[in-house]
């Protein structure tokens, strides 16, 4: 039986919890809000001043980080809707289907986790430098997707497994092929795992770094991670900008989990279809 001590001692562990989780934000936002003469002053400031809200004026004038932070949306969309589409079929043709070099299949998938990107990226430039895909938005959703399908493939599997044969035997019974039971039936069960996948995909298109710095080569097509980076000098940082930055930078991730969260949790916690 719960306690009122016990419930309180719940809550204030929660409110800890949720202080650490989001004090770094705050301390961006603080930092960014701070004037020079604060900023390296013996005590800390630790409350934001308004009227160094100029500081985000000047952001947005002298630098680009709107069009940074449009580059680094087109790619984290891109790469999860490319993720979902490539990863839904075999997801399903692992989960179903028995055929000769399966565990291979399944191991290579995995193996593919094992190489980290910066040895890769060598070899991934000369490629896409004969595909013609070096300095485009197009070709870093597909470097992305390379590294987010295999993962997002043996999620999706561990959900359609849980998924009874006998739905899919039914609906072939109703006449409906095996592209139908895919998109129409099974895709829908699943469609919580589908959701904590899609925010997967998303937040590595978003945060990936050295892709993007590698593989684009224009200034009008940096992503926000580059952008950000490129402010970290040898002799001097300008840290109100690159707080100022950073926390439009964090700002729509944080905005796009809050949006997807619940869907995440149910994914999480979704077991199989009652039979």
């Amino acid at each position: 039986m719960k306690t009122p001590a016990s419930h309180a001692l719940r809550m204030a562990l929660i409110m800890v919890l949720l202080s650490a989780a989001l004090f770094p934000i705050y301390w961006m936002v603080v930092t960014s809000l701070t004037s020079s003469a604060n900023l390296f002053a013996d005590r800390p400031q630790m409350v934001p001043d308004p009227a160094q809200a100029f500081n985000y004026a000047e952001t947005f004038a002298k630098t680009g980080v709107l069009l940074w932070l449009k580059n680094s949306a087109i790619v984290a969309i891109g790469t999860m809707v490319l993720s979902i589409l490539l990863a839904i079929l075999p997801a399903y043709a692992l989960s179903r289907f028995r055929f000769h070099g399966k565990g291979v299949l399944g191991f290579v998938l995995f193996a593919t986790q094992m190489l980290p990107e910066a040895m890769l990226v060598v070899p991934l430039y000369a490629i896409f430098a004969k595909l013609l895909l070096l300095d485009t938005l197009g070709g870093l959703i597909l470097a992305n997707a390379a590294f987010t399908v295999p993962v997002i493939t043996w999620i999706l599997k561990g959900a359609i497994d849980g998924v009874p044969l006998e739905i899919e035997e039914a609906a072939r019974i109703d006449g409906c092929s095996r592209l139908d039971i895919v998109l129409g039936i099974v895709l829908p069960i699943v469609a919580p795992t589908l959701a904590a996948a899609s925010v997967i995909a998303f937040f590595h298109g978003w945060n990936e770094y050295v892709f993007a710095q590698t593989l684009i080569l224009s200034q009008e097509l940096r992503t926000a991670s580059v952008g950000l980076a490129s402010f970290v000098g040898e002799l001097s940082t300008p840290i109100h900008t690159v707080m100022a930055i950073g926390v439009m930078y964090t700002l729509p991730a944080v905005a796009f989990y809050l949006m997807v969260q619940r869907y995440v949790v149910a994914g999480m916690t979704a077991g199989s279809v009652k039979g």
